[in-house]
C-alpha cells in the first residue's frame, strides 16, 4: 500500500473539510460586507444624500448590468462543473470577459471623475474609495477564477472535487452583490 493511499480522506474527513472551507469562506465574505457597509456609511457620514450632477449615470448602469450578467455566467460555469461538463471553462471565461469589461467602464467612470470631482473633494474622495474598493475586489475574483480556469484546463476539477470553482464563483456572486448596494449609493442617492 502506498503512503498516498494511507493518507487518502475518507468520505467522512473531506465532508467535514469540505463544510470548514464553505464556513471559512462565508466568514470572510461577512468580513468584507463590514468593510463595504463601513465606507458606505462614511460616504453617508461625510456627503449625505448630495450627489453631483456631472455624474455618468448611463454609464453606471451599464456597467451594473455587465457586471450583474456575469453572476449568470459564473452561476452556469459551477453548475456545469459540478455535472463534469467541461463546458463550465467557457462559462467562466465568458465571466473574465465581462468583468474586464466591467473595469474598462470603471476606468472610463474614472477619467471622468476626476474632471468633475477630484479625488481631493469631499464627493470624490466617497466616491474613488467606494468605486476603488469594489474594483480592486473586481481584480482579485478575476484573478482567482482565471487561477481555477487555468487549472480546470489541465482536467484539475470534475464532480467530486470542485470546491475551488464553487468558492471562486461564490466570491464573485459577493463581488455583485456589492455592486448591488454601491450603484445605489453612488448614483441614485439623492
Amino acid at each position: 500500500m502506498s503512503v498516498a493511499a494511507e493518507h487518502a480522506p475518507t468520505p467522512a474527513e473531506a465532508r467535514h473539510r469540505l463544510a470548514r472551507n464553505r464556513l471559512g469562506l462565508w466568514m470572510f465574505i461577512i468580513s468584507e460586507s463590514f468593510l463595504f457597509a463601513a465606507v458606505i456609511s462614511g460616504r453617508f457620514y461625510l456627503l449625505g444624500s448630495e450627489r453631483p450632477e456631472e455624474l455618468n449615470q448611463p454609464l453606471g448602469l451599464a456597467i451594473s448590468f455587465v457586471l450583474l450578467s456575469s453572476s449568470f455566467t459564473a452561476y452556469r460555469g459551477e453548475t456545469y462543473v459540478a455535472f463534469g461538463d467541461r463546458r463550465w471553462l467557457r462559462w467562466i471565461a465568458a465571466t473574465m470577459g465581462l468583468g474586464l469589461v466591467f473595469l474598462v467602464g470603471v476606468v472610463l467612470e474614472w477619467r471622468e471623475g476626476l474632471r468633475y470631482f477630484p479625488p481631493d473633494t469631499p464627493y470624490g474622495s466617497a466616491f474613488f474609495s467606494l468605486i476603488g474598493l469594489h474594483a480592486f475586489h473586481v481584480l482579485t475574483g478575476l484573478v482567482v477564477l482565471g487561477l481555477v480556469w487555468r487549472l480546470g484546463r489541465r482536467g484539475r476539477f470534475g464532480p467530486a472535487d470542485h470546491w475551488p470553482v464553487e468558492a471562486a464563483v461564490k466570491y464573485w456572486h459577493f463581488v455583485d452583490v456589492a455592486w448591488v448596494f454601491i450603484f445605489p449609493t453612488v448614483y441614485l442617492v439623492r
